[in-house]
């Protein structure tokens, strides 16, 4: 599905890491671990699409690809470590809005549903600057049973999250990922998912 061929990232005139080499395949599981600032966002975000590599190649299902490629933005849902909220919104205005920006369109019932399913549904209406960081985070969870990508890449997905929180993050990672889907996560935390492989940064 993804194959990554000599990546190399730089920070000012520091080089983050290069020579990163790997393949993901459908119903596959990479979680990508190491210390502060060892470059694990900088690798997440390239693989998103969302910036430029120093040095190397990306190729989805053999064919060689180049950030901001419409062939990633349409087979991968990317949640980063912010929420990306509109504090003024409510939890389902800003769901709303979160699928719009993919392109996808649902109806109203499936947005509250998607809600209920993190525990937020008798939160709908409440602002985003009215909910606890744990409550923000669980949006983005709704958010991705929404948008059909079959590539979920997350940068620190659990950030935030209490024990039943990750506990339904795991699930959902856990299907998709038995459903044929795959994931690239980030994390400090241990994950159980199926077919999991890791990478470290030192």
């Amino acid at each position: 599905m993804l194959e990554v061929k000599n990546l190399a990232a730089r920070r000012g005139h520091i080089t983050l890491f290069d020579q990163v080499n790997f393949r993901l395949s459908a119903g596959e599981a990479l979680v990508v671990t190491g210390a502060n600032g060892t470059g694990k966002t900088t690798l997440l975000r390239m693989l998103a699409g969302l910036s430029h590599p120093l040095s190397g190649k990306m190729f989805w299902q053999e064919q060689e690809v180049r950030p901001f490629d419409p062939l990633l933005r349409n087979n991968i849902n990317f949640a980063g470590h912010a929420p990306s909220l509109k504090d003024e919104l409510t939890a389902e205005e800003n769901l709303e809005i979160l699928v719009r920006l993919t392109g996808e369109s649902v109806s109203r019932q499936t947005l509250r549903d998607a809600l209920d399913k993190v525990a937020l549904g008798a939160r709908l209406n409440v602002p985003a600057r009215s909910l606890s960081q744990g409550q923000r985070r669980r949006i983005g969870l709704a958010r991705l049973t929404l948008i059909p990508r079959v590539l979920w890449i997350l940068d620190e997905p659990v950030t935030a999250l209490d024990v039943a929180g990750i506990a339904l993050l795991g699930e959902m990672m856990a299907s998709h990922v038995k459903a044929g889907g795959s994931v690239i996560a980030a994390t400090h935390q241990s994950l159980d998912l199926p077919n999991v492989r890791s990478f470290s940064f030192q």
